[in-house]
């Protein structure tokens, strides 16, 4: 792979931790949790695959999803601020566990995070507002979101 597009994902990763970093102090996320956000994507298993995916578009996405894939489900298992976590199946059946107030705060900081580091803006409430259904919350958990955000969409 190309020094270049190694050096592209580096400069987003760090992008997105000093946005993360920001938001987290607006949150109150715990001040460790911001600086040892993320360190997951600076791991094997998870460097290459993003790279590959977000870097190369000369690569069929056929031939890097499942390595794509395995380092998301990496990132998720490894990073308690991603909702994903929280999800347990066991005996076929699917539970929602609220998550600690600490890694809401963070989990928050981090779609902020993203979104400015990515769109170059602050539109969190937006992107929640959009993907709100699609993200599986124990109900304390989702209040606690939603007080966050100050969310007031329909149906909240």
């Amino acid at each position: 792979m190309s020094v270049e597009s190694h050096g592209r994902y580096a400069s987003y990763v760090i992008r997105h931790k000093w946005f993360v970093f920001r938001a987290g102090l607006k949150t109150g996320a715990p001040l460790w949790r911001l600086v040892i956000h993320d360190w997951s994507k600076l791991s094997l298993a998870e460097w290459t695959p993003y790279v590959r995916s977000f870097y190369r578009p000369d690569i069929p996405r056929e031939a890097k999803q499942a390595a794509f894939d395995a380092a998301w489900l990496h990132h998720q298992h490894r990073n308690p601020h991603h909702w994903q976590h929280w999800l347990q199946e066991d005996d076929g059946a699917l539970k929602v566990l609220p998550m600690p107030a600490h890694f809401v705060r963070e989990m928050v900081a981090d779609w902020m995070g993203a979104g400015r580091a990515i769109t170059g803006k602050w539109e969190v409430e937006q992107w929640y507002a959009e993907n709100r259904h699609k993200i599986w919350l124990a109900p304390e958990t989702r209040w606690y979101v939603d007080e966050l955000l100050a969310f007031r969409g329909s149906g909240a």
